[in-house]
């Protein structure tokens, strides 16, 4: 037998009348009634269940240290994970259970999932999933975003997050309160999506449903609902502030020269427009301030307090007050406590809504970087079918068909050339300023722009699957996730507005006590205007905002920025480590020098040099043939071609000997070296490989070839350390190579000699010196020293395991890319402290003045319509001051 959670009713578990699983255990149920009760709220439900256990029934646990004990707030979850072997689950297994409050775990391998029994106050499912992934590992998760309406407080955001993850089979929520979306990530078998926009309507007045794809029409559509909800908004406001003018007049008719006739203080006249304003005022209060009253309720039941809170109780109290004033004015002690407050309910409420009016237009310009990378997506494609060339919508592209590109037009889809050359303008997906030539065999790339000839290329990747597509979503996920302080904000947030409450009660009290006459009006005029200014929203959204902004403008730099975690954390850097091959240089080798014997030509030589080599396969062979290439050099067939182990090689082109090798080949064969013989030492200092080139046993010259540094990589490593960074190169060359390119790009600190396993261990030892270290790398053998890195930044040039394993990707391959991501996070960063050093200053100093400071001393009282003001264009402030980066630009 079993008990229902609800009820607490025996059932028989084969006889219950339903089942639902919640946090990786399954509840039983007698009645359709106790299904909609659990679900309502199935946390509380499961956690008094848990108390209710009998002692001999409380969870036993095996702690990491081979202790048994029982808990009273343990439970279960179950974690699916993608790819588990029975090799590596020991390892994750010992991993989790390092957690604190992690009592147990363990592994199914078959069905490829772990289960955790855990304490849920000590360690949480985002710090499970966090752990799995940095054991290497993938959280066998699904993740969905979601456009919340009806928010108007960025304080409220934790309630929403809290309720959806109560729902079973949901992992982690994190909201953005400059976009209004929440990012879910829950188990695939959680079930009825419906079940997420439920849990968030019932945290608060709001409703929610799938965020729009990326695409211009879902994101018109988005667009225009914000629109309807913001024309909503200011028919509010111009309903309020129609009503307001005349109420703020008529409150204080005595101050007007010609109503202090018509409306003297006492007089019929003055009462009966009282009561006309009292009931517009009651209008107001439900038209206008009605998101108020019922965030307000809704916080209630939730055991919370939020902006909704402080409004509503602020312009209610003063409505109630000015009633009771107006309608009984004989339980006053005096006349002088019979004014009524009515143009505080009306203004106050019109200033409010106002400044949510004007925060929502802002918020929507946060999101214009999204708007600018998708509005680089071609509307049309012109595809070869049947030898006929169609136009048709990008949308119906598929993989594989052939797409003609014109000059001038957008490439509409990704693909590889296999027809033509063109000069492709790649800026608004790299950032790089100048076009790339491009010729068969090259990557063409979806809403680059074609700028000089005609080509044909294959589609391989249309959809959701471009590298554009690709983008939006990283830009999209970065954009909800948070930044480690945004998370101390969200604490603070959570007392401040019962703080604000409990200060506004004192001072009541302290003014109904102390305070001048009339007492009780100014006690009132305190604590409602102590009400009115406390700003949380201000709070809330100091750091969001200013994170949607910063990532957007990365993305439009070529930077994709993966979290909050990685903007913060790379603007706190003071050693980049730089790997040499792919990084520093372009990664693959090509001619550097020719030096030529007397009487020899240069294009001669190499032209015979390279006719031998094309029969090679070593990299420094196809460096010299690509070279002759280049230069347009005719190749000519090999009539013998013979290799010579430690040595070089020999063969016969068009009737000449040629050798190509080293010295000891050229002393075997009786060349001589001539003045020639000590060139090859400057070169191998320089980071090159010389080799010594004979024609029918004469010395013909050196041909010398490098992994050459790429044009800005100097540039860029001189602008890190002017930055105040250490850089330091890393790479397998041995130590001669590593440090003539070193010295060719100033980096005083190179690591030679370091195998692609004991990269991610020189790292580590960096992180011992108590540094924040940066790994900048663009090959597999890369990935461990990315991920073991505080930052891995991936160029984008280099290998999808590089770029999976990384926290931010430099779409193209300049090092300048990792200076501008550096200075985005710091300029990031130094615009959230502005927004939370401004918001708090705010309330620090709006808090004391508006609870009556200043009164002893200069004897001034702070109205409550000023507060509403102050409180309205606070929140406007921070969204402003965090859409002033979009006008930052890189410095070089």
């Amino acid at each position: 037998m079993t008990k229902d959670p609800v009820c607490a009713m025996e059932i028989d578990p084969k006889e219950a009348f339903a089942t639902r699983e919640h946090m990786g255990q399954t509840y039983y149920f007698c009645s359709q009634r106790c299904v909609d009760t659990f679900e309502a709220d199935p946390h509380r439900y499961s956690t008094e269940t848990q108390e209710q256990l009998a002692p001999h029934e409380f969870p036993v646990g095996v702690s990491s240290n081979g202790h048994t004990h029982t808990t009273l707030s343990t439970t279960r979850m179950e974690l699916p994970v993608t790819g588990l072997q029975r090799s590596g689950s020991p390892a994750l297994e010992q991993a989790i259970g390092l957690l604190p409050g992690v009592s147990r775990v363990s592994a199914n391998v078959k069905d490829s999932r772990i289960f955790v029994d855990y304490d849920p106050t000590r360690s949480t499912i985002s710090d499970m999933l966090e752990v799995m992934r940095r054991a290497g590992f993938t959280p066998g998760s699904q993740t969905l975003r979601l456009k919340v309406s009806g928010l108007y407080c960025a304080e409220c955001v934790g309630h929403i997050e809290e309720s959806l993850k109560q729902v079973s089979g949901v992992f982690d929520a994190t909201m953005n309160a400059a976009t209004n979306e929440v990012k879910v990530e829950y188990a695939p078998s959680m079930g009825s999506l419906s079940r997420l926009t439920q849990a968030i309507e019932n945290a608060g007045p709001y409703t929610a449903e799938r965020a729009a794809e990326a695409t211009e029409p879902e994101l018109d559509k988005e667009a225009q609902t914000s629109e309807k909800e913001y024309r909503a908004l200011m028919r509010k406001w111009w309903f309020a502030a129609a009503v307001g003018i005349p109420t703020m007049i008529l409150s204080y008719p005595w101050l007007f020269p010609i109503l202090r006739d018509w409306f003297p203080r006492g007089s019929a006249n003055l009462r009966y427009t009282w009561y006309a304003m009292g009931i517009a005022s009651l209008a107001v209060l439900i038209y206008s301030g009605n998101q108020f009253f019922t965030g307000m309720w809704e916080g209630l039941r939730h055991r919370s307090a939020n902006m909704h809170t402080l409004i509503a109780i602020g312009t209610g109290v003063a409505w109630i007050y000015s009633t009771i004033a107006l309608l009984f004015p004989q339980i006053f002690p005096s006349e002088a406590f019979t004014d009524v407050y009515y143009d505080v309910t009306v203004v106050v409420t019109a200033l409010v809504v106002l400044g949510l009016a004007m925060e929502l237009k802002a918020k929507g310009r946060t999101s214009e970087a999204i708007k600018k990378l998708i509005g680089l997506q071609a509307k049309t494609a012109r595809v070869l079918r049947n030898s006929v060339e169609l136009d048709i919508p990008v949308e119906e592209v598929v993989v594989g068909d052939t797409v003609i590109v014109r000059p001038g037009e957008k490439i509409p889809v990704d693909g590889a050339i296999i027809e033509g050359q063109s000069a492709v303008d790649e800026s608004m997906i790299t950032g790089e300023s100048l076009p790339v030539s491009k010729k068969v065999g090259d990557e063409a790339i979806g809403a680059t722009i074609n700028k000089t000839g005609t080509f044909k290329f294959q589609a391989t990747k249309v959809g959701k699957d471009t590298a554009l597509a690709n983008i939006v979503r990283l830009v999209q996920d970065a954009q909800s996730s948070k930044v480690p302080i945004q998370r101390i904000v969200d604490r603070v947030s959570g007392y401040f507005t019962p703080a604000v409450m409990i200060l506004a009660i004192i001072g009541f009290v302290a003014w109904y006590n102390f305070g001048p006459s009339p007492s009780l009006a100014y006690a009132l005029i305190i604590a409602v205007t102590t009400l009115i200014i406390a700003c949380p929203c201000a709070l809330g959204m100091a750091t969001p905002m200013s994170l949607t902004t910063g990532i957007g403008l990365g993305a439009q730099n070529g930077i994709l920025i993966r979290s909050g975690d990685a903007l913060q954390t790379a603007g706190q850097l003071n050693t980049i480590i730089l790997d040499k091959t792919g990084t520093i240089t372009l990664g693959k080798p090509s001619v550097t020098d020719v030096i030529l014997a007397p009487g020899q030509q240069e294009d001669e030589l190499l032209r015979l040099t390279a006719s031998v080599e094309k029969s090679s396969e070593h990299p420094l062979a196809l460096a010299i043939v690509e070279g002759a290439q280049v230069r347009g050099l005719s190749l000519s067939d090999v009539q013998r071609f013979d290799a010579i182990p430690g040595h070089g090689v020999s063969a016969t082109v068009e009737g000449h000997h040629i050798l190509i090798g080293n010295s000891k080949l050229m002393h075997r064969e009786g060349v001589g070296l001539a003045y020639l013989e000590e060139r090859p030492k400057a070169l191998a200092n320089q980071g090159k490989t010389p080799m010594y080139v004979a024609v029918d046993g004469q010395l013909a010259g050196i041909i010398a070839v490098a992994d050459t540094v790429k044009e800005d990589s100097k540039l860029a490593i001189d602008a890190l350390k002017r930055m105040g960074l250490e850089v330091v190169m890393i790479t397998g060359d041995n130590e001669r190579t590593a440090n003539a390119i070193a010295h060719q790009v100033g980096i005083d600190r190179v690591l030679a000699e370091v195998l692609p396993q004991d990269k991610a261990f020189n790292v580590q030892k960096l992180q011992l010196e108590g540094k924040k270290v940066a790994m900048v790398g663009d090959g597999i053998n890369d990935a461990p020293a990315l991920a073991q890195a505080d930052i891995g930044l991936a160029i984008g040039t280099g290998t999808d395991v590089a770029i999976e394993a990384s926290d931010i990707t430099l779409i193209k391959g300049s090092l300048m890319g990792v200076v501008t991501a550096i200075q985005i996070s710091r300029a990031t960063m130094r615009n959230v402290y502005q927004n939370l050093v401004g918001a708090f200053i705010y309330n620090s100093a709006g808090l004391p003045i508006a609870l009556g400071v200043l009164y002893p001393f200069l004897g001034v009282l702070l109205s409550p319509l000023l507060a509403a003001l102050a409180m309205s264009f606070s929140s406007v402030t921070v969204i402003s001051n965090a859409n002033r980066l979009k006008r930052w630009k890189p410095v070089s």
